[in-house]
């Protein structure tokens, strides 16, 4: 398979989902900036979408994938498709019941992911009223994975990953129709987020469809490749979402912290996924289909090749994404969220703990390419127990940090127990024989460090180096603009420049 290609095609579909994302959440600290209602919703929010990475990034794409691919491959696409339907029918109508227990029990689950919220009881009634608008999201976006696992399969990528922006235009509608209507902003959002799942998962369904690979629905039987699967979910879950778990523990933590805390670590987050999103998650799917299907004919030359192009290629786009959100933390935070109901001092609090997460963007893609090398090998037991020791590191690093750097230190946490679990996985497939830490790869790290520290010196003292120059008053009076925008033109042309000069980019291409 072409890794480049796909990988291309993936992050750029991507890419405007982000942006478009970005859009909204510009558009989300604008009406409500951070306040009790956007606590509420966040926690509301995030709620189905810890699931979601759980059940369909963490579960349906890592460990159906390879199943489906296995089966296409060794019996053909009438059997792959008859254990693509049995396995859809069961997640279809096991999450549906899933969904009527949660929202029955949701004034009792609230307490638990937001036990903060105990002190501020209006808090704790929004959240429990969005949970339940929000939470059918689960059902419709765990079987969009499944249905974008298939395609994937025949490698026809682009749909489901177009399928997000969907998501975005749908609550970007319900943000600007705010002001003229009296349901509040949050209960729109939490509207919006229903429907956007189910045009996802018809878009999504239409899509398998037209390539003739569309599963229907029936009674669900338990067939020996629904148990198959179902065997490998629970570690495959908890290996691929120990990211989420994390984010899940700060969020309670942070709700303890003062009103706002829950908000600033979210609008941190969606800054430091943009280039995660487009870039680890853009490879973790495009490498799978073709590094399972290597696995499975034994190829462990090319299977390993593979796996080290994808990581040069993650951490080329990376290195740099980490350092130039360090440098811009507080001009960016300023000029996407700065304004409205989001106050200057919100942006303070903001801008240091996206710096925090940051520092942890390259190893959160890393362990994206190693745990995808675990699930291609149908091992799912290995990945979950590395999770567990770092989900565990995550706890002991947030207690001692919470108390001196409030919610900094909970990002900080995040990003310090990311680097413990990379660690363990190359380790761990070293050992296997399922890893090559090789001269060359040694060498192209060291040189896109040393790359990216320089570009983000360059971009730290460009207000210094350009204070002669005439600057036209129009973007004095808009500092942040002409310093975020100057700072990523000319710090993408520096280091793409120096990159070739110095021949990483063409090692990264290989």
């Amino acid at each position: 398979m072409n890794l480049f290609k796909a990988a291309t095609t993936v992050g750029g579909w991507t890419a405007i989902s982000r942006i478009l994302g970005m859009l909204r959440e510009i558009l989300m600290s604008h009406y409500m900036g951070a306040s009790i209602i956007s606590d509420a919703f966040l926690v509301a929010f995030r709620f189905p979408n810890f699931f979601r990475r759980f059940f369909a990034e963490g579960a349906l794409n890592s460990v159906f994938v390879p199943q489906f691919s296995g089966k296409l491959s060794s019996e053909g696409l009438v059997s792959a498709k008859k254990m693509a339907a049995d396995v859809f029918s069961v997640i279809a109508w096991f999450l549906f019941a899933f969904v009527l227990l949660i929202e029955f029990l949701t004034p009792y689950v609230i307490p638990i992911i937001a036990p903060g919220f105990s002190g501020t009881p209006e808090r704790v009634e929004l959240a429990i009223t969005f949970t339940r608008i929000t939470f059918p999201y689960i059902l419709c976006m765990s079987l969009t994975a499944l249905l974008a696992g298939i395609l994937n399969s025949v490698d026809r990528f682009w749909a489901a990953s177009a399928a997000p922006i969907l998501l975005n235009f749908t609550m970007i509608f319900a943000l600007l129709m705010t002001p003229y209507t009296e349901i509040s902003s949050g209960t729109l959002l939490s509207i919006s987020v229903f429907i956007a799942g189910i045009l996802q998962l018809g878009w999504l369904y239409w899509s398998c469809m037209r390539q003739g690979l569309a599963v229907p629905l029936h009674m669900p039987y338990l067939t020996d490749d629904v148990r198959r699967v179902m065997r490998k979910m629970l570690p495959g879950m908890i290996g691929a979402g120990v990211m989420q778990i994390n984010l899940l523990i700060s969020q309670q933590l942070a709700s303890f912290l003062p009103v706002g805390s829950v908000t600033y670590l979210h609008y941190a987050d969606r800054l430091y996924q943009l280039p995660m999103s487009i870039f680890g998650v853009a490879i973790g799917t495009a490498l799978l289909p073709g590094l399972s299907k290597l696995w499975l004919a034994e190829d462990t030359k090319q299977a390993l090749d593979l796996q080290n192009k994808a990581l040069t290629f993650a951490l080329f786009m990376n290195m740099p994404a980490a350092v130039g959100l360090i440098v811009l933390s507080h001009p960016l935070i300023a000029l996407l969220f700065g304004h409205g109901k989001f106050s200057e001092a919100d942006v303070a609090q903001t801008a240091p703990a996206l710096a925090a997460f940051a520092t942890g963007l390259p190893a959160y893609v890393a362990a994206k390419v190693f745990t995808t090398t675990f699930f291609a090998r149908n091992d799912t037991k290995t990945p979950v127990k590395v999770a567990g020791f770092a989900i565990l590191g995550n706890i002991l690093l947030n207690l001692c940090l919470m108390p001196f750097f409030q919610h900094v230190g909970l990002a900080l946490a995040t990003s310090i127990a990311a680097y413990g679990q990379v660690i363990a996985l190359a380790i761990l497939l070293h050992k296997r024989g399922l890893f090559q830490l090789t001269d060359d790869l040694i060498y192209f790290g060291i040189k896109i460090t040393l790359l990216s520290i320089a570009m983000g010196l360059l971009i730290y003292y460009l207000p210094t180096m350009t204070a002669h120059l005439y600057i036209p008053s129009i973007l004095r009076r808009y500092h942040d603009i002409a310093f975020v925008l100057g700072g990523c033109i000319i710090g993408i042309c520096f280091y793409m420049l120096s990159s070739y000069l110095s021949g990483t980019m063409k090692a990264m291409r290989g």
